[in-house]
């Protein structure tokens, strides 16, 4: 997709929706004018009307690659605790929405640790058994009807399986932590939540809800585990701590949303992406294995799920010669990143043998890049191993309905077929 630029620098506003409703190569080529003209704008924060926080002081935008590692990497002058959304948020999000990405050493560092015994390889090794079997499961379920909707039927169902089954949640439960994180980064999306005043109470209920069925999990596995990732954080010290209830609520909320929208949404991207561009898909076919590390990458560059994140600056500094101050808000926005031409050969071409590819898909360095990545890399290539041997004429038929979001980039529904019965 080649970029429009429609609006000048001085018309760009990222922080209203109206920016995030415009079509995407209007969104590219803004992005585009700022990396050449304003690298590192400031915008005032928008206040919405149902919101229970004062309108905030304002962000400066980081749209170059090399400023968003820096900051990335540098995590004691830019600090996550204060918060990673722009809009500061309210003390009682704290409880649901407060888990490790909004957390700075050492707190964050003695709750990575607990986390990180589910993510050995032994742990990965199992996942990525289970995620096989539920990739095959996925096709058998669709494969005789010849078309349906490929994010609801094929692409939201393998992570948030694989999830759920890591933490030991029963499949009656599937839909209903699918509808709450649709919920949580969907609130600003009618179809989710068509009442603005509902958006903050829905965002807690949801949140709430999620978290309470982590943590009546927990109670059971508690000195009685399972083989399961809660059975690991309930019984894992850590100089002599546990996670206690509401952090073990608060990291299934974190695990449920980014490892199940995130994936999502880079297998939906994904297989749009090859759809548009049946010659990279000709050759991902050709080569399956040979281009299935590099078809990933690119997969996770184009699609940039998490659209950004925040830092605050802990103390006075600079970057690229702005003076920032102690407090100042910096948002990281990835997908501007991604397309920087200072860093990616002809960025908006998709190439699924694009080497080297240093993309900040999962995040910039540092200590908040992405615990899930591995996991996330094996979900995308195992379920197009299975989608290009299995129903390799798929192809999308219409446009996909995208999810209305300056956080997310999402597609809620996108419409496929192909030959019933598969190859």
């Amino acid at each position: 997709m080649q970029p429009k630029r429609v609006l000048s620098v001085d018309e760009i506003d990222l922080s209203v929706p109206e920016f995030w409703i415009r079509p995407e190569a209007e969104r590219e080529g803004a992005f585009a004018s700022l990396r050449e003209e304003r690298p590192l704008p400031f915008f005032e924060e928008m206040h919405f009307e149902f919101s229970p926080m004062p309108k905030g002081p304002g962000f400066y935008a980081v749209t170059k690659h090399a400023d968003l590692v820096h900051v990335s990497k540098n995590a004691d002058v830019f600090c996550s605790g204060k918060g990673t959304q722009i809009m500061d948020q309210p003390p009682m999000f704290d409880e649901f929405f407060g888990s490790m990405i909004n957390m700075d050493d050492p707190r964050h560092g003695r709750f990575r640790r607990i986390v990180a015994r589910g993510f050995t390889p032994r742990m990965i090794q199992r996942y990525e058994r289970d995620v096989q079997r539920v990739a095959s499961r996925i096709v058998d379920d669709v494969i005789e009807q010849g078309s349906c909707d490929f994010v609801v039927d094929i692409a939201a169902r393998l992570p948030l399986w694989i999830i759920c089954d890591m933490m030991g949640i029963p499949e009656s439960q599937h839909q209903f932590v699918f509808d709450k994180t649709n919920v949580i980064l969907g609130a600003g999306d009618p179809e989710y939540v068509d009442d603005p005043a509902q958006i903050v109470p829905k965002l807690l209920q949801a949140g709430a809800e999620l978290s309470q069925l982590a943590q009546e999990l927990g109670k059971t596995r508690r000195g009685n585990p399972g083989d399961d990732l809660t059975s690991l954080l309930v019984n894992a010290e850590i100089d002599g701590e546990q996670l206690d209830d509401n952090e073990l609520g608060s990291f299934f909320v974190l695990l449920a949303v980014a490892g199940n929208e995130t994936t999502r949404n880079a297998i939906s991207h994904g297989m749009k992406a090859l759809c548009d561009h049946p010659d990279q898909r000709a050759r991902w076919a050709a080569d399956f294995e040979g281009l299935a590390g590099t078809a990933v990458e690119e997969i996770v560059r184009w699609a940039t799920p998490v659209i950004h994140f925040r830092r605050t600056a802990t103390r006075d500094t600079e970057l690229r010669g702005q003076k920032l101050h102690e407090g100042d808000k910096l948002v990281l926005f990835y997908n501007s990143a991604n397309r920087d031409d200072e860093v990616f050969d002809d960025p908006h071409r998709f190439d699924v043998g694009r080497t080297p590819n240093e993309h900040v898909g999962f995040g910039g360095p540092g200590p908040h890049h992405c615990m899930g990545a591995h996991l996330a890399r094996r979900e995308i290539t195992v379920m197009f191993r299975e989608l290009f041997t299995r129903i390799p004429d798929l192809q999308v038929t219409g446009e996909p309905q995208r999810l209305a979001s300056m956080f997310i980039h999402g597609i809620k529904h996108m419409s496929c077929e192909w030959t019933a019965g598969g190859a």
